[in-house]
């Protein structure tokens, strides 16, 4: 059973959500012709209302596709009706994990526990390790009308669950912009030709990149051959791997292992490729906390209420 941040927003859940630490899909990987790493699987995001009643789609984190190790959740926010989104997420815990806001439009108010609060506009990132315990609200702001934002949830290793909190807010004009081949790509984390994206410091070492391609050409990357890759299609069509598998706007394309990621479009399309390494260890979540076991998030909830759980 699933239990999401809307259903925090209406008292405790209840029923704890427990998987193993394989990550989905788990069908026998397909070896990838001269290490282009071939599609596993490809799924639908599919419409869902979290927090105070935002309109969203889940690409990842549903029951279809629960997790991809070390990768949690993906949701989409897209949309010009206000209705869908103004309610936001007010303050809520979180402890256990990473929270990663992409803001392409619009904007998104952060304020939080510990002092911090700001404005993720246009272009911004942000990338929140909760860690021992966080409290924090995630309201949208009108800008024109569009909203259009993604949130990712990073799992932490164990050694890590419990560390102090930090943030890494990453202005617009710090994303590094870089052109590789045809294609330009903003550099939210990971490195191309040695150039390093502005996240650092995290621990499954990821990739994040919001990649442009123009009709008729193609993208490649390559990736350390033990880390999760994705792609999610944010517009247009893409061919992805070696067997060109046709991956549309809302979907999310598991890649399988290999060297490198590669993908081409007639259309032209927009995608964001993340990876990661595996961090291979049981994972138990229950609404806003990630832990390793269901003790572990029994006393997450005890110390949510006892007011321990910012205490480092």
């Amino acid at each position: 059973m699933l239990v999401g941040r809307r259903r925090f927003f209406g008292g405790v859940a209840a029923m704890p959500w427990v998987v193993g630490c394989s990550a989905e899909p788990t069908a026998a990987p397909v070896v990838a012709k001269e290490g282009e790493r071939a599609v596993l699987r490809v799924a639908s995001a599919h419409p869902t209302v979290e927090g105070a009643g935002v309109h969203l789609r889940r690409a990842l984190g549903s029951a279809a596709m629960p997790l991809l190790d070390p990768f949690l959740l993906l949701d989409e926010m897209h949309s010009s009706d206000p209705a869908d989104y103004m309610a936001g997420f007010p303050r809520h815990p979180h402890r256990g994990f990473e929270t990663v806001t992409y803001v392409i439009h619009g904007a998104v108010q952060h304020r939080d526990s510990v002092g911090n609060n700001g404005l993720l506009a246009d272009g911004a990132a942000q990338w929140m390790t909760a860690g021992h315990g966080i409290v924090h609200s995630e309201m949208p702001r009108q800008t024109g009308g569009e909203l259009w934002a993604l949130q990712l949830w990073v799992n932490l290793p164990a050694s890590k669950k419990l560390i102090a909190p930090r943030y890494q807010d990453v202005a617009p004009e710090t994303i590094p912009e870089l052109d590789v081949g045809d294609s330009r790509v903003r550099l939210v984390a990971g490195e191309i030709d040695g150039r390093l994206g502005v996240i650092d410091g995290i621990a499954v070492a990821p990739t994040l990149m919001d990649v442009a391609i123009p009709a008729g050409t193609a993208f490649r990357h390559p990736l350390p051959a033990g880390h999760t890759a994705f792609f999610y299609v944010l517009s247009g069509n893409v061919s992805v791997g070696p067997e060109a598998r046709v991956v549309a706007s809302g979907e999310i394309a598991v890649l399988g292992p290999g060297a490198a990621a590669s993908c081409t479009t007639t259309t032209g399309a927009r995608v964001l490729l993340i990876a990661g390494a595996p961090i291979g260890e049981p994972v138990a979540r229950r609404g806003p906390f990630v832990m390793n076991t269901e003790a572990e998030l029994d006393q997450a909830y005890e110390d949510y209420r006892a007011g321990r759980l910012t205490e480092s």
